[in-house]
């Protein structure tokens, strides 16, 4: 009996996959204030595990399953 591949992740999209989050989002989603994020970028490199990609503008994006995954408790 052959056993089918499943996929490993929850979304099916791929909007919601390649998602990413703005410095004011992402803290609005781990419940912190945005320059708590930037501060420890500076200071340690990363937040919890989450480091972000730097734009050519000089914003951030956070990966959003990255923090979505950070929320539920999962190691990032």
């Amino acid at each position: 009996m052959q056993h089918q591949n499943t996929p490993t992740t929850k979304r099916t999209d791929i909007a919601s996959i390649l998602r990413n989050y703005s410095t004011i989002e992402a803290a609005a989603v781990l419940k912190v204030r945005p320059q708590t994020l930037r501060a420890a970028l500076c200071r340690d490199g990363h937040y919890f595990g989450l480091r972000p990609v730097k734009c050519r503008n000089r914003f951030l994006l956070w990966d959003a399953a990255a923090v979505e995954a950070l929320t539920s408790g999962e190691v990032a």
